[in-house]
């Protein structure tokens, strides 16, 4: 795989196109004056809640005022996370983000106002102006938190405060992203500089001598900052717990419940289902042990592929891979898929400096662009399918609901990225080349439920107990968040790993404990996707057609109706035990495979 020192040396094809949102700094430039004019303009809109026609026009005003803020903030985003550390970067994002404040406080005036209304005023509302039926579900879900809400001047504080606090996030990432130096291991003669963006594929090395320097070396630079980084995440954990507080929530937790209209029987579920059968997971390890040939499987070794596959996939590979992956799906999927493509939607490559991992990133009428960093294995590949799923997730909701309803809630958004890597998946396994890339297949969607359905709910049950000790008052210490991670590790490992005390700083670089409950999502979403790709693939086209009409559907509906389309109860046990019996049953696939 070609590799790269800096982003100048990456070819244009591989690098995301973001001409679409401003083709000059001109252009970005004069897109703050209008969206700056705009913010202002909404604030005379005081008192609109008593007039209704003047309060449609001020919600059509919002929607505008928010899709120009949005265009110009993940414009900014994208553009930093290019290139961590770059003072115009910097600055354009903060400027965005003074933007963002400046429209919370110009619009704080309407949530108080619309909770003043009596029942009776409320509902007379869409009597007296029938357009405002557009903005019904949206202005329900205001009216329903009239206990949450606080009175203008309060809402404008908090606004102040949590815009001036929240960059815990992006100070954790410069850490560990641009301002560590992790030292160099020297493989095949060659000295590589070791980096959060590619220490996943050093670790896949096949010498256990490299793979425990490259940890040693990674573990220690983290260690010494690591509470640094304590700090960062207590602070952005006590704000939140604040913030809850303040709006007279008992927790964050339950903020977040009420956020999302779930209630906490799912989640226990869902925790206790995964927990009750780590023997599950536990029997992977120990498949991993026997088909590497380890005497003992160390957390150094976690990260081997469980089928190694020397074939590295061009770009071009991947790209034709995933697409003949998401063949079921049928043409008008394929279409939207090869528009990622053609488009250029995707940056692909990894340098020094660039923001690590991947995500999809998106506003409400602009396609969603997608950061990775490609180093040309079968995860990279994955990686395609995964964000590429988020990508045309978002083309059905832009195509299918009006502005006010383009987003959707992460526990539903998950199962459009993961249902498309166990497509991908399981086309290996039938169609794969050889016997190793079918095995390799397998392997890869036991990686992603290990990780996305074990993993993140032993993280998640982590993101609630770091909640509750700081709701207790206690801090965040590099003490407390290493035996946490310790602990839980612990039960998950069973005795199928042998593990020392450097698995401790597992949690400095998991920057989805910035995300709020996030870690959840993942796993509800892999359970749906293992089942909707399951009766997809054995040619349900009931089931393709409920998928189809599931990605279409907008904010305007809860995540629990949104499931029903597919005929799926949260608040069920099975459809997190199936998961695992489909995880159960791809580990004995992989054996029948290997054994051919």
């Amino acid at each position: 795989m070609q590799k790269y020192n800096n982003r100048k040396d990456v070819p244009d094809k591989y690098k995301w196109n973001l001409a679409d949102f401003y083709k000059s700094e001109a252009d970005f430039n004069k897109a703050i004056k209008k969206c700056q004019k705009s913010i202002v303009e909404l604030a005379k809109y005081k008192g609109c809640t008593k007039h209704p026609k003047q309060l449609y026009e001020f919600l059509e005003k919002q929607t505008e005022c928010i899709a120009l803020w949005q265009n110009l903030y993940v414009y900014s985003y994208l553009i930093n996370d290019q290139e961590l550390g770059q003072k115009e970067s910097i600055e354009r994002k903060n400027t965005t983000e003074q933007l963002n404040l400046e429209l919370e406080n110009h619009i704080n005036f309407f949530a108080p106002e619309l909770l003043n209304l009596s029942d009776q005023e409320y509902e007379s509302l869409f009597i007296k102006e029938e357009k405002l039926n557009e903005y019904r579900s949206y202005l329900d879900r205001i009216y329903r938190e009239k206990a949450h809400i606080l009175t203008e001047s309060e809402e404008i504080i908090i606004s102040k405060l949590t815009n001036s606090m929240n960059h815990f996030n992006d100070l954790s990432s410069l850490l560990t992203n641009q301002l560590h130096d992790y030292g160099t291991v020297t493989i095949n003669k060659e000295k590589i500089a070791i980096a959060p963006n590619n220490y996943n594929h050093l670790m896949k090395n096949k010498s256990d001598k490299i793979r425990k320097e490259v940890r040693d070396k990674f573990n220690k630079v983290l260690s010494s900052y690591a509470p640094s980084n304590a700090l960062c995440l207590s602070s952005y954990i006590s704000m939140n717990d604040t913030i809850a507080q303040i709006r007279h929530f008992s927790s964050s937790w339950e903020a977040k419940l009420f956020s999302t209209n779930l209630t906490e029987d799912i989640f226990k579920t869902l925790v206790n289902t995964v927990e009750n059968n780590l023997k599950s997971l536990q029997k992977y390890y120990d498949l991993k042990k026997k088909t590497l040939n380890l005497k003992k499987l160390t957390s150094y070794d976690l990260t081997l592929e469980l089928a190694p596959y020397d074939k590295e996939y061009t770009i071009e590979e991947g790209q034709e891979l995933v697409l003949n992956a998401i063949k079921p799906l049928g043409e008008t999927y394929y279409k939207k898929f090869k528009k990622i493509i053609d488009c250029h939607y995707i940056d692909y490559c990894q340098y020094k400096g660039k923001r690590n991992g991947g995500y999809s990133f998106s506003t409400i009428d602009k396609p969603s662009r997608i950061l990775m960093n490609y180093n040309g294995d079968l995860s990279s590949v994955s990686t395609i399918a995964h964000e590429g799923g988020h990508n045309v997730h978002h083309q059905f909701i832009t195509e299918n609901n009006p502005r006010q309803y383009r987003n959707q809630s992460s526990i539903v958004c998950e199962v459009a990225s993961l249902t498309n890597e166990c497509l991908l998946s399981s086309y290996l396994a039938e169609h794969g080349k050889t016997k190793e890339e079918k095995m390799a297949g397998i392997a890869n969607i036991l990686n992603v439920i290990v990780s996305n359905l074990f993993g993140a709910v032993r993280e998640g049950k982590m993101e609630e107990e770091m909640y509750q000790h700081v709701h207790e008052g206690l801090p965040l210490t590099k003490e407390y968040l290493d035996d946490l991670s310790y602990n839980s590790l612990s039960k998950y490992y069973g005795k199928s790993v042998e593990y020392d005390q450097k698995i401790k700083n597992s949690w400095i670089t998991r920057n989805h404990y910035y995300m709020h409950f996030y870690l959840y999502s993942y796993a509800i979403s892999i359970s749906v996707a293992c089942s909707v790709a399951k009766k997809i693939l054995a040619n349900d086209s009931e089931m393709l057609n409920k998928y189809l009409q599931f990605l279409k559907v907008g904010s305007d509906k809860w995540p629990t109706e949104i499931y029903e389309i597919l005929g799926i109860d949260l608040k069920e046990k099975n459809v997190y035990q199936d998961a695992i019996e489909y995880f159960d049953s791809m580990i004995n696939k992989f054996i029948e495979i290997s054994e051919e």
